[in-house]
């Protein structure tokens, strides 16, 4: 493997770690930047009701901040990356866990397991994230903390 193969696989897997890193510690300005301006979504194994799109990484990133900032902890880990690299165009597949607490609920936590699918593509200043596909494979807790984490926040946003 050469060098600039070595030097591309660990920006690939230090941008899907930002990933993680963006949305358990709400720094939103790390989290979109790790996207490129067009992000291709499909949580679909998560939500079924839900239809996979493409759509501003802006859009994207506004869209998740309710739901995370009405939740009172969360810790995604990412691991065992799995990169592919033709070009300018790359892969990643990572296992993950995602753990979310609400602690205003007898059944605080929700936990998802299951794996990424990332596709990136290379920019003059390295390497962004232009689709995520989730897999869910199993889930144990309470999932209706989500719903209500939302409602949470947006009831800290009125005035």
């Amino acid at each position: 493997m050469s060098d600039a193969h070595t030097n591309d696989r660990e920006q690939i897997v230090q941008r899907v770690y930002e990933y993680a890193w963006g949305i358990d510690t709400r720094d939103w300005d790390l989290y979109r930047s790790i996207f490129a301006d067009t992000v291709h979504i499909d949580f679909t194994s998560y939500n079924p009701t839900s239809t996979a799109a493409a759509m501003a990484a802006d859009d994207w990133v506004a869209n998740l901040i309710p739901l995370f900032s009405g939740l009172d902890a969360t810790q995604h880990t990412m691991t065992n990356p799995l990169v592919n690299i033709d070009g300018d165009h790359a892969r990643c597949r990572m296992y993950m866990q995602a753990v979310h607490m609400f602690t205003d609920d007898p059944k605080p936590e929700f936990t998802i397991g299951g794996y990424y699918d990332d596709r990136l593509v290379r920019v003059p200043n390295g390497w962004r994230i232009d689709a995520v596909t989730l897999t869910v494979t199993w889930q144990r807790g309470n999932p209706d903390i989500m719903r209500r984490a939302r409602e949470r926040s947006t009831r800290k946003d009125r005035p």
